[in-house]
């Protein structure tokens, strides 16, 4: 088997795990990726029929509805019972960097808005400092050079994600080398930027629970 293969082996099993938080007559939050899309694949299998989903992007929204899920604006959904959702990193305290596919804004906000947080990743994404995946931020366009001037102050490296905007019409700013220790100050920090709309340290409101797959099953945080 291909590390490809083992990797999409591993997501599978976790996506499969996270089916057991899930009840029918939920509103469930879903969140964006790679696992995220290997979870609405084994919901799709699963015989579930949920009341509706709240969609952190677009890209999930539709394959949501590809499988019959009704989709839900926020809005109109109140608060939700759970929010599954993938990460780029976590650490020990279930504290997480997300948005590496662009969709974090939306991501903090479901996750906000849910009672628990379930995240789901494979054991490549367990680190003991978070930092060394670059941290997305969520710019207003207007303001992408003050924010970066702002992120080389506070001791990173930014660069531009060129060629994307988000759903919401900003920029993406991938800042490298930061100084992580205290993940919950410096989202404090970096969130009170003017132009910032969010970042992807979601360290204030960590996972509630982490499921991580390895070659020897599921284990839980």
């Amino acid at each position: 088997m291909s590390d490809i293969d083992k990797q999409n082996e591993l997501k599978r099993q976790v996506a499969e795990a996270a089916l057991k938080q899930v009840r029918s007559d939920m509103v469930l939050g879903v969140g964006t990726g790679s696992t995220v899309n290997c979870f609405i694949d084994a919901l799709g299998e699963s015989g579930i029929q949920l009341e509706a989903a709240v969609s952190s992007s677009e890209a999930t929204t539709e394959r949501l509805k590809a499988i019959g899920v009704t989709v839900r604006d926020l809005n109109n959904a109140g608060t939700l019972d759970l929010y599954i959702d993938g990460a780029d990193e976590f650490d020990a305290h279930r504290r997480l960097i997300k948005g590496g596919g662009g969709a974090l804004t939306r991501e903090k906000i479901v996750a906000g808005a849910s009672r628990k947080f379930v995240c789901i990743v494979d054991a490549s994404k367990k680190v003991g400092v978070l930092g060394k995946f670059p941290l997305p931020i969520e710019v207003i366009p207007m303001a992408r050079s003050y924010v970066a001037r702002q992120m080389v102050v506070l001791g990173g490296q930014p660069e531009l994600r060129e060629g994307f905007t988000t759903d919401n019409g900003n920029q993406i700013l991938d800042v490298h080398n930061m100084d992580l220790v205290d993940p919950v100050e410096m989202e404090k920090k970096i969130n009170n930027i003017p132009g910032v709309v969010t970042c992807g340290l979601f360290a204030i409101r960590p996972a509630e629970v982490v499921l991580m797959a390895t070659e020897s099953g599921v284990d839980t945080f």
